[in-house]
């Protein structure tokens, strides 16, 4: 399937989009590109939606089912380049890597599954029955799930293929997430006088003691939830001798299948009535953050910061199609579940969309100083992802 020159075409692709600088909110020059790669290797159509999500589109010759190939574009930002040792947008490749920002998460991935149904289409002369979609996605780095509800709406695909990292094994669930705000109010006060005011930090310190003795929800295949305190702040800030009138604290929850928003924030309103029935001076409330970002298209992107969680069972018909086409191509693939959340929130967890994940690389990859990709993962993804779109649209 990977002949020497569509190894060379796959890699070179790779490399285009790692030196095109695509932070979230920053991804139009990596759209043109891919663009230009779904023009030149003969995908049907090409559509850019309001947010600048960019999707290629093969129609089979048949009726059939629509499976989309889901990867984002974004990335995270490079803090510090003097850290790195290779240029982060460079596509230097050295040792059978492909080094720089996004190798691995994931525009490896993403151009894998590009070429991946592109050959897959030229081999078969567009005589399967179905169609595939390829879309790389915006603000997936920083608001998982929101910008994919588009690219579902537009598309409404049967079956969906997460991109994220796996080793070139399957994904079958993810744990979700959730991201909740807790503040209190105090009342300001010169710090000579405390006792003329209410401090919002202490009170603060209380609840989040009450909040570490939330019992967690449990999953045999996914874990546990998680509960976890990731920044505290108060106002005013510096302090200047003053007693702060209010606190916030944001805590990560990392959801299990089934969990709702009313069920999430409970434990923790309860905690905060029980404290204000024991104490009239004490005041707070919880909720969900809300995300709001400006796209590259200039749309805003919005919504709450709440993910769902999913789960397929292992004997899945989908998953099983997936499992045994690669198996079928010489892979050995372990069927498990990602640690962290993708864009699967939305397209499993929101849109009950069979969705797995399958990926080159390692999830350790992500995010790191020197990040690449093995080239010999990146050309396994591709014939990972001809192999499902074979499977799938029989």
């Amino acid at each position: 399937m990977l002949s020497e020159s569509r190894q060379e075409k796959t890699i070179k692709l790779c490399q285009d989009l790692i030196r095109i600088q695509s932070y979230s909110g920053e991804e139009g020059k990596a759209a043109e590109r891919l663009k230009e790669a779904f023009m030149e290797m003969g995908y049907d159509e090409v559509f850019i939606d309001k947010y600048g999500n960019i999707t290629g589109h093969i129609k089979g010759k048949k009726p059939g089912k629509k499976i989309l190939f889901d990867g984002h574009m974004d990335t995270v930002p490079v803090p510090d380049q003097t850290k790195w040792t290779r240029n982060p947008f460079g596509a230097e490749i050295s040792d059978g890597k492909i080094y720089g920002r996004g190798a691995s998460d994931m525009k490896g991935a993403l151009c894998a599954m590009l070429c991946a149904g592109a050959y897959f289409a030229e081999d078969t002369d567009k005589e399967f029955a179905g169609d595939i979609y390829i879309s790389g996605v915006v603000h997936e780095e920083c608001f998982e799930g929101i910008a994919a509800r588009e690219i579902s709406k537009k598309v409404n695909p049967d079956y969906v293929v997460i991109g994220e990292a796996s080793e070139c094994n399957i994904k079958r669930g993810q744990r979700g997430r959730a991201e909740i705000v807790v503040e209190t109010f105090g009342k300001p006060a010169h710090s000579a006088n405390p006792q003329k005011g209410v401090n919002s930090v202490k009170k603060m310190a209380k609840l989040i003691g009450r909040i570490e003795n939330v019992e967690m929800t449990t999953d045999e295949f996914l874990g546990d939830g998680i509960l976890e305190i990731t920044d505290i702040k108060s106002s005013p800030y510096p302090g200047a001798s003053v007693v702060p009138d209010y606190c916030k604290a944001t805590y990560d929850r990392r959801l299990l299948v089934g969990e709702t928003k009313e069920g999430v924030l409970k434990p923790i309103l309860d905690i905060i009535e029980e404290m204000k029935e024991e104490d009239p001076e004490f005041k707070a409330k919880a909720s969900f953050a809300e995300g709001r970002e400006t796209c590259y298209t200039g749309e805003i992107i919005e919504g709450e910061r709440f993910f769902p969680g999913w789960v397929y069972e292992e004997k899945d018909e989908f998953v099983q199609n997936v499992y045994n086409g690669l198996k079928e191509i010489g892979m050995d693939p372990m069927i498990t579940h990602y640690s962290f959340c993708t864009n699967g929130s939305h397209y499993a967890g929101e849109a009950g969309i069979k969705t797995i994940g399958f990926g080159p690389s390692r999830e350790n990859q992500a995010h790191t100083i020197d990040e690449y990709i093995e080239i010999d993962q990146l050309l396994k993804a591709a014939e990972g992802y001809y192999s499902i779109s074979k499977s799938v649209l029989k």
